[in-house]
């Protein structure tokens, strides 16, 4: 007799909680093998195609294209064992009882504990419904959560002990606007609470005394019906949240200079003119930024304010700003002070590949130490830029332009750029930012210095 297996959608890593549904990559009736992609996601870092564990037939999905699922909830039900051609697993040959590796974090077989057999529930319960093909559309957001019921029909965990949580980051933002979760129902799975019922708790109160008002109260700025209304949830949420925190948290300030980029343009003609891989001009940046980092190692660091502490870092993780299609996203260059600038280069060419498709993994959008934004290729020559949290420091790169510029005593046409330096006061003074400021510039302006300091 076949066992129904549910796969549940598996925590992704990086402290996501949720995800949306793009595509799915198989329907209801499908044989599937282990480890097949069944769905694509997209969660707030990067878009993930979702490998499933089991072989077998697909009994159930859930989710319509575009729903917003939280991390544990279900995704498809797998028939295994119904002695038709299942794929078989490449390890053991015995199909899906062999199971797979944990191909993403917190799901795939452990083979330190015995296997237990999961039990076939004679139904499904009350709002997990399974989606087929045919079906209506599950809304893309979570539906506001509902009055909580007597207290016979509310879970025994809401009475007394830990309250179901999605995620710790859900049970700070009650805690910080003073919402008591054991007054909520969760829309989530069994009872789950979401962020999404947090918020509407919150603005619940609010809402209160416009109803009560009636309609002649004074009404907020009124929006035109014909407005466009974006969801500020996945990337483009991501973007903002971290944004405004940097905004909230770090006390940034910036300094800029004009520097001559005439002698590194040169510099860059005549590496390329030998043949090999092209060098790009961001590349050569980059190399003088991890050199100017050796130098200024204050400017390489975060600030823990757990422990009230700076903590500097012994190695430069690269992000370098790159704007795609599904919005601004800042792809990491590991160990960037080991690399020459033809090893950056081609790293650097990798990683845009990859985001222009949309095939980034979160690990390659984490861990910077350090971000360096060539907003130059926009047209614009100066910004102001904002700070990747958690890191303490970004430079800013304008367009490189022929401009009127003093060169040996007398005026003359050169290849002018602008610099910007936007740091985090708490780590530094102006005296060490400034420092690290004028030895970019000087290498920019002259890349000798830069071979003296290797």
């Amino acid at each position: 007799m076949p066992q129904v297996m549910e796969f549940k959608l598996p925590d992704l890593g990086e402290g996501l909680t949720e995800a949306e549904i793009v595509r799915w990559l198989v329907a209801v009736g499908d044989v599937v093998a282990v480890d097949q992609p069944v769905v694509e996601v997209e969660t707030a870092k990067a878009m993930v195609e979702v490998p499933c564990p089991y072989g077998g037939v697909v009994t159930a999905r859930f989710g319509e294209e575009g729903t917003e699922l939280p991390v544990g909830a279900p995704l498809i039900t797998v028939a295994v064992g119904t002695g038709a051609a299942e794929p078989q697993s490449p390890e053991s040959g015995t199909g899906a009882e062999a199971g797979s590796g944990n191909v993403l974090v917190g799901y795939g077989t452990d083979h330190s504990k015995p296997a237990r057999r999961r039990r076939i529930r004679p139904a499904e319960p009350a709002g997990r419904t399974p989606v087929a093909p045919a079906a209506a559309p599950v809304p893309a957001a979570a539906p506001a959560p509902t009055p909580a019921p007597a207290a016979a029909s509310v879970p025994a965990v809401l009475a007394s002990g830990p309250v179901p949580v999605i995620s710790p980051l859900v049970r700070k933002l009650a805690r910080d606007h003073g919402v008591d979760l054991r007054g909520l129902q969760g829309s989530g799975p069994e009872g789950l609470i979401l962020r999404a019922d947090v918020e509407a708790a919150l603005k619940a109160p609010e809402q209160a005394p416009e109803q009560a008002a009636g309609p002649a109260a004074a009404a907020p700025a009124a929006v035109p019906a014909e407005a466009t209304r974006i969801p500020l949830k996945g990337l483009r949420g991501a973007v903002a949240e971290k944004l405004s925190r940097s905004r909230r948290e770090i006390p940034d300030a910036t300094c800029w200079v004009d520097a001559d980029a005439t002698e590194l343009m040169a510099a860059r003609a005549a590496m390329n003119a030998v043949g090999g891989p092209k060098i790009s001009v961001l590349a050569l940046l980059a190399r003088i930024c991890t050199a100017a980092l050796a130098r200024y190692p204050e400017l390489n660091s975060r600030v823990d304010l757990a422990a009230n502490e700076i903590v500097r870092l012994p190695s430069v993780h690269l992000g370098f700003a790159a704007q795609t299609e599904r919005g601004l996203v800042v792809p990491v260059v590991r160990e960037a002070q080991s690399m020459n600038p033809e090893g950056l280069s081609a790293e650097f060419g990798r990683l845009t590949e990859l985001a222009r498709t949309g095939k980034l993994a979160p690990a390659d959008l984490t861990g910077g130490t350090f971000t360096l934004n060539n907003y130059g290729v926009f047209g614009v020559d100066g910004s102001t830029p904002i700070i990747n949290h958690p890191e303490a420091a970004m430079l800013g790169v304008g367009r490189i332009v022929p401009k009127p510029w003093v060169h040996q005593g007398e005026l003359a046409v050169r290849q002018v750029v602008q610099l910007s330096l936007t740091f985090d006061h708490r780590v530094c003074d102006g005296g060490t930012a400034g420092g690290f400021l004028r030895f970019v510039a000087d290498c920019v302006e002259n890349p000798a210095v830069l071979l003296r300091a290797l």
